[in-house]
């Protein structure tokens, strides 16, 4: 039987405002704060991130020990209002705590009663995190990757959340119906844009849209979005994260009804063969696309199968009552056609020991080269083409399958 790590850390001083204590506990097993994540969890969510099944089944899939997992709650009178999940990690001779998913979803937070939040004010927002904050033990640094600028009434609700530098944006569509979306987002000329692709895309054989629920039966279907993605990457000369240990099971195991995990595939079909495909998270109303992919036959290409299979979604998802459809992090330009919410993200640092500090300030200095390297299209291009030439290589040395 696995030992319970469960510590229970009252601050009865942790602020002033008028709400009374904050209660602190750590627990390393999800179990421990099923009740504060549920009742955390059942308005909206920012990020997969924050969905309770989601990180169970990414735990399980990658195997993380009890130890590196931390789930820090903080409740005011007994309500909860924030919760803290996350994964220890060594990387560079650093203990780490960061999300369980990383870069795997286009945004993450902590999962928060954003109202009482607000009301705290900054002072009392401060005196929280610090009280959530203070006794942790373990590990060198808290580094919170691309979490979104939320306000509530005018209030940044995350700011005093330790250090934070500004970092991509995140990118949403959200509309009251569809006619809103169609209205808003296509111009005449879009909309003879669009169609005149469709009519390419159809002159080359049968043309089938359709949602499909994760399950078991779908596995050939994702086995063909990773397939499609795989050779993107080499294409954009950038690793796989797919590949991963770990990874590919994850997401398999997302489609067992029994996991709890909400997917949705958007399938766009040519004569029977997937050419188009989106792999999405649902929950309430909301959609999060985290996978997209396409096919790279240049026979299609000038059908558009991407934009079409898009289009075909936001037509979909926003007539049977979705409102929000996120497609993560970082400018496309399909994300230019169709989102029209954008939300700053920033990442987050709270170093824990002086070798945190310096880690701290390394990363956020790399950061900043990195936000460098981007401005410059230049730079950008030749770091893309030495990538892939390097992938291209490393691909050629691996022996083919029998």
């Amino acid at each position: 039987m696995a030992v319970e790590a469960f510590a229970d850390h009252s601050q009865p001083d942790a602020h002033a405002h008028a709400d009374g204590p904050v209660t602190v506990r750590l627990a390393h097993r999800a179990a421990d704060v099923a009740p504060v994540w549920a009742a955390l969890e059942a308005g909206n969510i920012e990020s997969p991130g924050q969905n309770s099944a989601f990180t169970r089944a990414w735990v399980e899939a990658l195997g993380i020990a009890e130890a590196d997992q931390f789930y820090l709650t903080a409740e005011i009178d007994g309500a909860a209002v924030a919760l803290l999940p996350l994964w220890r990690r060594h990387k560079h001779g650093v203990r780490m705590l960061t999300w369980f998913p990383g870069p795997h979803v286009g945004c993450n937070a902590p999962l928060v009663d954003a109202t009482r939040l607000a009301r705290l004010g900054s002072v009392g927002r401060a005196a929280l995190w610090s009280a959530m904050l203070q006794e942790l033990s373990g590990a060198d640094l808290i580094y919170l990757k691309s979490v979104p600028q939320l306000s509530v009434e005018g209030i940044d609700i995350f700011a005093e959340l330790g250090e934070s530098i500004a970092a991509e944006t995140l990118y949403r569509a959200q509309f009251a119906s569809w006619d809103e979306a169609n209205t808003t987002q296509r111009s005449k000329s879009r909309r003879k844009h669009d169609r005149q692709q469709g009519e390419r895309l159809e002159a080359l054989g049968q043309v089938e849209f359709e949602e499909l629920r994760g399950t078991p039966e779908t596995m050939p279907v994702l086995d063909t979005l990773f397939r499609q993605r795989a050779a993107r990457f080499v294409e954009m000369g950038v690793s796989d994260p797919f590949t991963e240990p770990g990874i590919r099971a994850f997401y398999e195991s997302t489609l067992d009804p029994a996991r709890g995990v909400d997917v949705r595939f958007h399938v766009l079909r040519l004569d029977g063969e997937i050419v188009a495909l989106r792999y999405n998270i649902a929950h309430g109303n909301r959609l999060f696309c985290l996978i997209s992919s396409m096919s790279a036959d240049p026979s299609i290409q000038t059908g558009s199968p991407g934009k079409q299979c898009l289009l075909r979604v936001m037509q979909t998802i926003f007539e049977a009552g979705w409102r929000v459809f996120d497609m993560g992090a970082g400018f496309t330009d399909e994300k230019r056609h169709w989102c029209n919410i954008q939300i700053p993200v920033r990442q987050h640092y709270v170093p824990l020991t002086p070798a945190g500090t310096i880690a701290a300030r390394t990363h956020l200095g790399w950061q900043l080269l990195r936000q460098r390297i981007k401005s410059s299209k230049t730079v950008m291009e030749m770091v893309k083409a030495v990538r892939g030439r390097m992938l291209r290589a490393k691909s050629a040395s691996v022996p083919a399958e029998d």
